[in-house]
């Protein structure tokens, strides 16, 4: 292939101290085009997405300004939607791409037109769930044949060990509302007579309000020698956590696909999550039956007999652990959406 792919994603992708699901999809989507064939010119937008100042947006308009007329552009939506007024300046000169994560109108309904406004305009869409797509033509009424869903792929990885007692939780996930920490820690409070320990795995100054309330409640609850905050971890460090846990728990209020649940599937970790979005697609029903449990979003007491259950139940824990191990081998690879974005690159060329 002689045509370059231009790629335009956060400042902040390779941020160690923010990692997220959307940046590690597309670093990796990155890469995986390149070993594809395709030549990858990638673009870093300087700015404080998805809520960018004025001297962002006019960074973003020079970038799209310096790219050639008729170049193929896949550009993170959490760019692209946050700053509607470049993007739709350059839909008619530049083939554009749009990949969405999350939608922001799903947690902000005011962005919800301006963010249809520019999907309806580029010349194609790419979701990284089948949830997103059908929530893009459900609120924004785009046709459903400009929309390709791919999925987030998993690598394989050790078995976790576990322990007998099934004491061990971990959550993977910058503290925020949206992920839903504080009703994770209302549910543990409501099990505090049973053992377990809770490590809670990601960034604490995304939302440092909400960050600094919620430690303030662990602490003023007793958990404080219960629940552990260990910050972001990627690498050797994220691998050892979820080696050492036995179950993980993902209490969102909102989430496009959850990359976490493939990445405790992997490690043969069962999932006790709520059922916002995409996770049930991420969860899956495998060979022996579904490697987890889902509860309502925002819903303590419901996750907190989830828990109770997982903790009481030897047989349950069992089922649960036999369920996950064996959809071990059945777990999507990143040669699938390398593939469907693929195809779609190569559709606008």
């Amino acid at each position: 292939m002689d045509e370059t792919l231009h790629v335009v994603v956060p400042a902040g992708i390779d941020d160690l101290a923010r990692p997220s699901g959307g940046n590690v999809y597309d670093r990796r989507i990155c890469a995986e085009l390149v070993a594809a064939g395709w030549t990858v010119a990638e673009h870093h937008a300087p700015g404080a997405w998805p809520d960018p100042r004025p001297s962002d947006e006019a960074c973003l308009d020079a970038l799209l300004g310096t790219l050639p007329a008729r170049a193929v552009v896949l550009v993170d939506g959490l760019v692209a939607s946050a700053a509607p007024d470049p993007v739709l300046r350059y839909a008619d000169r530049l083939r554009l791409a749009v990949l969405v994560h999350l939608p922001l109108g799903v947690t902000a309904p005011a962005r919800r037109a301006s963010e249809a406004a520019v999907l309806a305009r580029v010349a194609a869409v790419v979701t990284t769930s089948a949830w997103t797509s059908s929530w893009l033509v459900d609120h924004y009424r785009l046709p459903a044949d400009r929309i390709t869903a791919a999925v987030p792929g998993t690598d394989a990885a050790e078995l976790a060990t576990g322990t007998p007692s099934g004491g061990e939780v971990v959550c993977v996930g910058a503290v925020t509302p949206t992920k839903g920490h504080d009703v994770l820690l209302k549910a543990l409070t409501e099990i505090r007579d049973l053992s377990w320990r809770c490590v809670c795995v990601g960034a604490l100054d995304v939302d440092t309000t909400f960050a600094g309330r919620l430690r303030d409640r662990v602490a003023a609850t007793g958990l404080a020698d219960r629940v552990v905050f260990t910050g972001p971890l990627t690498g050797a460090d994220l691998d050892a956590a979820y080696r050492a846990a036995d179950v993980l728990v993902l209490p969102s209020r909102a989430e496009t696909y959850g990359m976490v649940v493939g990445e405790a599937l992997a490690r043969g970790l069962p999932v006790v999550a709520t059922s916002a979005g995409g996770v049930p697609q991420a969860l899956g029903h495998g060979p022996v039956g579904t490697p987890g449990a889902l509860v309502p979003p925002d819903d303590p007491a419901a996750l907190a007999a989830e828990l109770r259950s997982w903790l009481e139940d030897p047989d349950h824990r069992a089922r649960l652990r036999l369920a996950a191990r064996a959809q071990r081998p059945t777990l999507p690879t990143w040669r699938d959406p390398v593939d469907r974005i693929s195809r779609v690159i190569g559709g606008l060329s």
